[in-house]
């Protein structure tokens, strides 16, 4: 499949980038950076903890781990100057009393691995093993490969729940459990907080999945890859009784694609036993790919998640 120019950058976002790598700043609480989180599971990257204004470690802090941490704070920094704004949104919907108070752990992506760390790998593992080579070996645009790596999200998802929250839960205020626990992520960001909340399920109770990159790749002709992820989710999802999930689309650039998997998707989740009180698909008419998209919105899946009990459905 050839990309026309409008979707390369599309290419860019799925495939990782680099970005500059000074510290990030940001305009409404203060931020907390670890240059350099080393891990036994995966490579070492930056970390950032966002912590709301007057944070005190008197009080318990919910926490919300989102991926792509290097697109969140400071548009300075990223690969297409955008950022999701999350500083300014959290504040604001902690100050009008919308969401508990809540700290934000930014994991930044891998560079080019980003793919094989975010690739959800138990479905991928039960594509018969020539689809699997044929997605490692053909995957290729403008002289791209899709995968840089083997398909590592197990590797990514213990590092996350055995190695980062530890730490997190170790030098923060935080509720430690379940229903204060969060994740998040857009595109490939999308599939990765589905998987994780599937895999732990007793770690994390919400995840938002913003355009979620179903098609895995580039290519929706002939594509096997979904129907991996729909098996997947009758399999594993979560119990709706403990858990809530987030999902939303938008119809433009690639966004354009998701659709009708989506609508597969909320099926297996209406089957499942999930509703209005711990379940949304939002779709939004002409919304693309981007940062600047998903900031516009950012604070619908904050509210259905961390909504406090006079503003949440739960």
């Amino acid at each position: 499949m050839t990309l026309s120019r409008p979707f390369l950058p599309l290419l860019l976002l799925l495939l990782g980038n680099v970005v500059n790598m000074r510290a990030q700043q940001v305009s409404e609480g203060k931020i907390q950076h670890f240059p350099k989180f080393d891990s036994k599971y995966v490579e070492p990257r930056p970390i950032a903890v966002w912590l709301p204004e007057g944070y005190s470690p008197k009080k318990k802090y919910a926490v919300l781990y989102m991926h792509d941490g290097q697109m969140l704070f400071d548009s300075t920094i990223t690969w297409n100057k955008q950022e999701w704004g999350v500083d300014e949104t959290v504040s604001d919907l902690i100050r009008s009393k919308k969401i508990r108070e809540t700290i934000v752990v930014g994991i930044w992506n891998n560079g080019s691995k980003r793919h094989s760390e975010y690739f959800p790998q138990k479905p991928f593992e039960s594509m018969p093993q020539a689809r699997q080579d044929s997605l490692y070996a053909s995957n290729r645009t403008n002289g791209n490969t899709l995968f840089a790596a083997k398909v590592q999200s197990d590797q990514y998802l213990r590092f996350l729940v055995y190695e980062l929250k530890p730490f997190i839960d170790r030098k923060f205020s935080t509720h430690k459990g379940r229903a204060h626990t969060f994740i998040a992520g857009s595109s490939m960001g999308g599939l990765i907080s589905l998987y994780a909340i599937s895999e732990y399920p007793h770690v994390f109770g919400g995840a938002a999945c913003i355009s979620t990159h179903w098609p895995g790749a580039f290519a929706p002709e002939m594509n096997p890859i979904p129907a991996m992820f729909f098996a997947y989710m009758q399999e594993k999802l979560p119990s709706p009784k403990t858990h809530k999930l987030y999902f939303d689309y938008g119809t433009a650039t690639l966004d354009a694609l998701y659709e009708p998997y989506q609508q597969k998707a909320d099926a297996i989740l209406m089957a499942k036993g999930y509703n209005a009180e711990n379940w949304q698909t939002l779709k939004f008419e002409g919304e693309d790919h981007s940062e600047r998209a998903w900031r516009k919105r950012f604070h619908l899946p904050l509210h259905f998640l961390l909504g406090t009990p006079k503003t949440s459905r739960l």
